[in-house]
């Protein structure tokens, strides 16, 4: 691999501390970086690399992951804005006499989305744009007109080849088994549709709080921090229809190409609610509306899905933690039992993922009575490294392969999807701390009620 100079701009901040710093670490450790690289690290503070290496080996708390990396960390300090480029054009001369000139930059926004454009418009005007990759997290734009007024900022400065918009869900393993699973297996595919799937549950609670990440999740809430990310992409992982390859181009074409058939969701077929003591926090206002928590419709129009409802659920200090995706199967056109318990297909997105088959049974007995059993089946090899999802997505940055990152198109056909229910927002809903969100998000799911409960 080319040798590359990583500027990790948010370095001392709450996600470059969680996810961002241990990827890098991971891939070093996993001997997948390149042989020649650099992580500059930026941040207001005036401080040095040895700094920059001392926060590095707190965060990661890890020696082994420390050692893979300390080596190779620079730290830029004083900012970095159009008017000040801080301490970076040097830090970055710095780096380039160690690995090489013809280095591969890579900018890694690890930022609010209110400090994309600035950032943007500082790289372009000292420099630091031409043949860069740049890496933006989420959200994208805040709505439908401010993602298009960032679009035409982000390609005022960079060609579309060179923007990585990070959805780190799409880097999961298991979520990437949604289609190898699907398209490999006829036990899976063939009830794939409207025909075999009464119902989709894309199902993301979260026992956390908000941490100490109020300012911005404050101005973003449950809506925008997850379904118009990670959920409405694996509604797309799940909907698409079979691409003409497993190949990353093809897949991403097939993704993209579905939620464009995504109808623009109803605002009365949404419930958002925020937790009982969250105006008590820190930093969040005393009278905020901001959602904690979403639970929605979503119909995809397309001839495979028709009539089927995604049924979408996120939120922070509910029951349990978990990441999980449940086809709820519909009963044989030759069904012989009357109120038969549910059958389903259910995939943990949590690390490599687990699939659970339920099925009906007969239970033991002289008579015939029916009952369900769920057969777990571990998609994790013993053998193999499980990486974070974030490493996965850097890993691809580093060779250019923009497949399981979302595209300008695909972002804009889901802001489309998303824009009556921020033009006409339900009324938030309070919920206890520990529960399972609102009420009216259990008569959401219908009858059946979710999986998760």
């Amino acid at each position: 691999m080319q040798p590359t100079i990583f500027v990790l701009f948010g370095a001392t901040g709450d996600l470059a501390r969680r996810l961002v710093l241990p990827a890098f670490a991971s891939l070093a450790a996993a001997g997948l970086m390149p042989e020649k690289w650099v992580l500059i690290g930026n941040g207001r503070k005036a401080e040095d690399d040895a700094w920059f290496a001392d926060h590095v080996r707190a965060v990661l708390d890890d020696e082994e992951l420390f050692d893979a990396a300390h080596e190779h960390l620079m730290f830029a300090g004083n900012g970095f804005s159009a008017a000040d480029p801080g301490d970076l054009p040097d830090t970055i001369a710095r780096a380039r006499a160690r690995v090489g000139g013809d280095a591969q930059l890579v900018h890694h926004l690890a930022l609010p989305p209110s400090t994309f454009e600035p950032y943007v418009r500082a790289l372009g005007a000292h420099g630091l744009a031409a043949g860069a990759r740049v890496v933006f997290e989420k959200p994208y734009g805040t709505g439908p007109e401010a993602f298009a007024h960032l679009e035409q900022v982000v390609h005022g400065v960079l060609d579309e080849e060179q923007v990585y918009r990070l959805d780190h869900f799409l880097g999961k393993e298991a979520t990437q088994n949604l289609h190898v699973l699907r398209f490999t297996n006829a036990i899976i595919g063939d009830v794939w549709c409207n025909r075999g799937v009464a119902q989709v549950q894309i199902d993301v609670p979260e026992t956390l709080d908000i941490d100490d990440r109020a300012a911005f999740y404050d101005a973003t809430g449950a809506t925008m921090d997850m379904v118009v990310t990670h959920l409405f992409q694996v509604a797309a992982e799940i909907a698409m229809e079979p691409p003409a390859s497993l190949g990353a181009a093809d897949l991403l074409e097939a993704r993209e190409a579905v939620i464009a058939c995504f109808r623009p969701i109803d605002p009365d077929d949404v419930v958002l609610g925020q937790y009982d003591g969250y105006r008590d926090v820190a930093g969040v206002a005393d009278d905020s509306d901001t959602d904690t928590f979403i639970a929605a419709r979503l119909w995809v129009d397309t001839d495979r899905w028709r009539g089927v409802p995604f049924l979408l659920r996120t939120g922070k200090r509910l029951a349990v933690s978990e990441q999980r995706v449940t086809l709820t199967l519909t009963r044989p056109p030759d069904d012989l039992v009357d109120d038969p318990p549910p059958t389903a297909i259910s995939l943990s997105l949590k690390g490599s993922g687990e699939l659970d088959i339920t099925v009906v049974v007969k239970r033991p007995g002289p008579d015939i009575a029916f009952s369900s059993r769920a057969a777990p089946l571990p998609l994790m090899e013993s053998d193999v490294p499980d990486l974070p999802a974030y490493s996965t997505l850097i890993r691809d940055v580093l060779v250019g392969d923009r497949s399981l990152f979302t595209s300008s198109d695909g972002l804009a056909a889901a802001w489309r999807v998303i824009s009556p229910l921020l033009a006409r927002r339900p009324d938030v809903q309070g919920y206890a701390p520990g529960s399972w969100g609102p009420t009216a998000a259990t008569a959401l799911a219908g009858p059946g009620g979710w999986y998760l409960r």
